[in-house]
């Protein structure tokens, strides 16, 4: 680039640059260490005498209206009260980080203290067939427990392979508890296994309902698991999720795939069962079904009933989550609303 047109360009350049950093690029495109007007005085020394006494003046003289025009400029900005000036006191701006999602702490928290208390961590399918959602868990097709579960049944979709356990048609499971058949297919006593995963049901949405949500599904097997082995790991995992005073309740229930089967309450957590809006002033809130495994389910995986006892209970993750960190409304899980999220 040429005297002449550095001197064309760098001058509209400056006129209409609007704050200081494109001020600042500027003076290091023209005048910094590598600059085109630079460039051009370095080569000075190269020249023959005669085009150096021509250019030499000229190019130090549009470097000294250059840096008039850059000390103008910077007066402008700094005295334009719509152009805030550069502060190199202040300390630099941190990039924002990003905020964990109240499930992700939840799921941690959860998986921590299972974890501590001898459980492996399992995971399974989110597309199932009729036989891990419903036969091999005492669901036959003519159950009306079926009727429990409003389900998303795929289309045009079906298995048909020889043996039973893939036959019928695919659909989202309902439930996690198809997870304690995958399980029990190929491994044998004495294990423990907790399963957090989506599950989906076709309802209607509200406040406490959507067609897709979260649970944790819980399973000990062993040859001398009892009711009280059952009580213990209950208690002592929401005694560490919520606090040391909480205490459980059990009440007879109906599930196909336990017997007994009980709905497990525990003592409201925001007011250590004196009364309040959280539990309609019962001081107990309903919060999961369990019981002991039923003994149709482990004939099923080829388990004698008569040597092996388990039990298995499931919760949703929403639900401990409403009550743990006071939300009022499932729907905001899922909203994407940043406010949300920001909150944790």
């Amino acid at each position: 680039m040429s005297i002449e047109e550095i001197k064309q360009n760098v001058f509209k350049e400056i006129g209409n640059c609007k704050n200081f950093q494109e001020l600042e690029n500027i003076r290091v495109k023209y005048l910094g260490r590598k600059g085109k007007l630079t460039e051009i005085l370095k080569s000075l020394k190269d020249l023959p005498i005669e085009e150096r006494k021509k250019i030499g003046p000229k190019a130090n003289q549009l470097k000294n209206q250059i840096q008039v025009a850059l000390e103008e400029k910077k007066d402008f900005l700094i005295n334009n009260p719509e152009v805030k000036p550069l502060d190199f006191t202040l300390p630099g701006k941190k990039i924002p980080q990003g905020h964990l999602h109240p499930f992700t702490l939840l799921e941690k928290q959860i998986e921590e203290i299972f974890a501590n208390l001898g459980f492996e961590i399992v995971e399974s399918n989110e597309i199932e067939t009729e036989y891990y959602n419903f036969d091999a868990l005492n669901i036959p097709a003519d159950h009306p427990a079926r009727d429990m579960w409003d389900t998303f049944w795929l289309k045009n979709s079906s298995a048909k392979n020889d043996s039973l356990k893939n036959q019928g048609k695919y659909l989202l499971r309902t439930h996690t508890s198809p997870v304690q058949i995958h399980y029990m297919e190929t491994h044998q006593p004495p294990f423990r296994i907790v399963s957090p995963g989506k599950v989906y049901r076709y309802e209607a949405i509200d406040a406490s309902h959507d067609i897709q949500f979260h649970q944790l599904e819980c399973l000990m097997v062993d040859e001398n698991i009892s009711f009280t082995n059952f009580k213990f790991i209950v208690l002592s995992f929401f005694q560490q999720l919520f606090s040391k005073k909480t205490e459980v309740s059990f009440r007879p229930s109906y599930f196909p795939f336990v017997e007994p089967g009980v709905e497990i309450d525990i003592s409201c957590p925001r007011c250590h069962q004196k009364g309040c809006s959280l539990c309609k002033n019962t001081g107990w809130l309903e919060i999961a079904g369990a019981g002991m495994v039923h003994p149709k389910v482990f004939e099923w995986v080829n388990y004698n009933p008569k040597f092996v006892k388990g039990f298995a209970f499931g919760i949703g993750l929403e639900r401990i989550a409403m009550i743990k960190y006071n939300i009022p409304d499932i729907r905001l899980f899922n909203s994407g609303d940043l406010r949300f999220i920001k909150q944790f």
